[in-house]
């Protein structure tokens, strides 16, 4: 960048960046008088004017040990600088190229360069993304991680009961609570838990047939959980699109119905081959060896 105690002497062909608009790429000085600057970008096929005297752009300099790109795709280590009534011209191994023939983008992106270019974000986006990694860091911590989002009015014992399952590593609970006590709920928010912790990713949902829409609802409705369900016709259109594929493999986190496994011979082993990570069945009492 050109020293402050330097002035600044404008050329026809210079390179500069937009500091607003970075993603523009290396802008070429058209047009300059004693109010305003022109600024064509090739990279983004526009041009700017800007005032003179509060031009958010900064003049691009490389120095000597920096890597820079030609038109023609060439790229060369720079060995040395020359500059010439405010246009410069960069000797390298490949030889010499004015600043005017310089690609429009660079590699500008690693911290290194983006110090030497003079590309500096604001103090005020430094405290933000700093802010932002506390904030992320005390969630992460948080004994309330996974509990949180679920739009449910919790009753005290299925937060409790929530918690200790999810807490296990291996869990295998019957929930028994008396009708109307919010089991669906605290099957909810243990499988939104332990999907949030990173615990299970494969679910797999078995509930007797009238339920099963009522689940995909509730479930998206309270939690935001998007499962699939598996039936007839997603599987036959699974197996349509690609034939040596397990129809119950391709998602997540699926619902079937009671009556859909019993009734389906040659679905029942490739559900088991699908593998899952978590498996939740609604009304298990009802189920006999029958």
């Amino acid at each position: 960048m050109t020293p402050e105690n330097k002035p600044i002497i404008f050329s026809t062909g210079q390179r500069w960046m937009s500091e607003a608009e970075p993603e523009l790429g290396l802008g070429i000085l058209v047009f300059h008088d004693n109010r305003t600057l022109k600024i064509d970008f090739p990279g983004g096929r526009c041009s700017r004017r800007y005032s003179l005297h509060a031009a958010p752009v900064k003049r691009m300099l490389f120095r000597p040990g920096d890597r820079v790109k030609t038109l023609d795709d060439h790229e060369f280590r720079i060995r040395d600088v020359q500059e010439d009534r405010g246009l410069v011209t960069y000797l390298g191994d490949g030889g010499t190229v004015c600043e005017t023939d310089l690609a429009p983008f660079m590699d500008i992106s690693l911290p290194r360069e983006r110090l030497l270019a003079g590309l500096g974000d604001a103090g005020n986006r430094f405290d933000l993304r700093r802010d932002i990694q506390f904030g992320l860091s005390r969630y992460q911590r948080s004994g309330a991680k996974g509990f949180l989002g679920g739009r449910v009015d919790l009753i005290p014992h299925q937060l409790y009961i929530a918690r200790e399952v999810s807490r296990r590593y291996f869990p295998r609970v019957m929930l028994s609570d008396e009708t109307g006590l919010g089991k669906t709920i605290e099957a909810g928010l243990i499988l939104h838990r332990m999907l949030v912790l990173g615990l299970v990713r494969r679910v797999l949902i078995i509930v007797p047939d009238a339920l099963v829409h009522q689940w995909v609802i509730e479930l998206y409705r309270k939690f935001n959980l998007n499962f699939r369900i598996f039936d007839d016709i997603h599987c036959s259109e699974a197996r349509a699109a690609q034939p040596d594929m397990n129809p119950f493999s391709g998602d997540q986190q699926g619902i079937v119905s009671l009556g859909f496994i019993r009734d389906r011979n040659p679905y029942q082993e490739l559900i088991l081959d699908a593998g899952w990570d978590m498996v939740i069945m609604d009304e298990a009492h009802h189920i006999t060896d029958t």
